[in-house]
């Protein structure tokens, strides 16, 4: 018989619904708007800005990553 430590399973247990509720198919409104929100957010800034005279901003600081940044939902 294999001896399992449960305080791995109630750490991770968390972690694991919060997954289950962005990547599942059913998801509650809230959560779609917010996605949707950050969806639109994570895009580089327009050409046109870049080359407006005195512009300072190069690009959008604020972008993400899928794998490396989470959006700690």
């Amino acid at each position: 018989h294999l001896k399992v430590d449960v305080t791995v399973f109630q750490r991770t247990a968390p972690r694991v619904i919060d997954l289950k509720l962005k990547l599942s198919s059913h998801k509650t409104f809230r959560i779609k708007r917010f996605l949707a929100k950050k969806q639109k957010q994570n895009r580089p800034i327009p050409q046109w800005i870049r080359m407006k005279t005195g512009n300072k901003i190069r690009y959008n600081s604020k972008r993400r990553h899928w794998r490396r940044t989470k959006l700690g939902l």
